[in-house]
């Protein structure tokens, strides 16, 4: 008997990916606020009302692209970093590289899921799970490496925070201590500002490009990291 999809069903996967395609290029053009369901209709050649069959809102269909981006960094920050003869710190520093590269590539698509909220959009708990597979995918290198930097000398946050971080680091399935898990946080939200504040331009006429801007900041972060 047959087993792949039937001729409905792959129209409508077909149509699925072809609404992405085109969403994806509004976000490009015009930024996620502008994200239209009934504009991406057209382009489909649809009637506004059929579009709403693969998506009831633009807040699903915005939620399907987030992600989507997250997963797709994420695979990207995995085979960068995955486990081999490289130590630690180059496993970092090559995860952080494929970062900006795919950041670079897909300016909308970073912006999309790190840049500033949608307005009347509130992300739903199913991006939770996506978002954190990049934090891991980015952070495990460096979790994994030497514990005798700067984190090791200094006591853990306590209260509110440290409670936190040990969520975090459990929820992200790092085996980490409050204090690297903060480091880690800490080099995160680094990275992220900086590739936010590049494709923006604001390094337009002083670090552009910012290649050599961002590789000695790496360095930096694995310096703090003690790998």
């Amino acid at each position: 008997m047959p087993t792949g999809p039937t001729p409905r069903q792959q129209a409508r996967a077909d149509n699925i990916v072809r609404i992405k395609e085109l969403a994806l290029a509004q976000l490009a053009e015009s930024g996620a606020a502008a994200l239209s369901l009934r504009a991406v209709a057209r382009e489909l050649n649809l009637v506004s009302s059929a579009i709403y069959r693969y998506y009831a809102s633009r807040d699903d269909l915005l939620t399907d692209l987030i992600v989507d981006a997250y997963a797709d960094l994420a695979e990207v920050l995995e085979a960068a970093g995955a486990p081999d003869r490289r130590g630690a710190r180059r496993r970092w520093i090559d995860t952080c590289l494929a970062l900006r590269a795919w950041a670079t590539a897909e300016p909308h698509r970073f912006t999309l899921i790190y840049g500033s909220t949608i307005p009347g959009y509130a992300a739903p708990e199913a991006t939770i799970a996506p978002a954190g597979r990049v934090v891991r995918a980015l952070c495990l290198p460096a979790a994994a490496g030497p514990s005798a930097g700067p984190s090791a000398a200094r006591r853990g946050p306590g209260g509110e925070l440290g409670g936190q971080l040990g969520a975090a680091a459990e929820a992200l399935g790092l085996e980490v201590d409050r204090t690297r898990m903060l480091d880690l946080t800490a080099a995160f939200a680094r990275l992220v500002g900086l590739l936010t504040l590049e494709l923006n331009g604001q390094f337009t006429g002083g670090f552009e490009p910012a290649d050599a801007l961002y590789g000695v900041l790496v360095e930096r972060e694995a310096d703090v990291l003690g790998l």
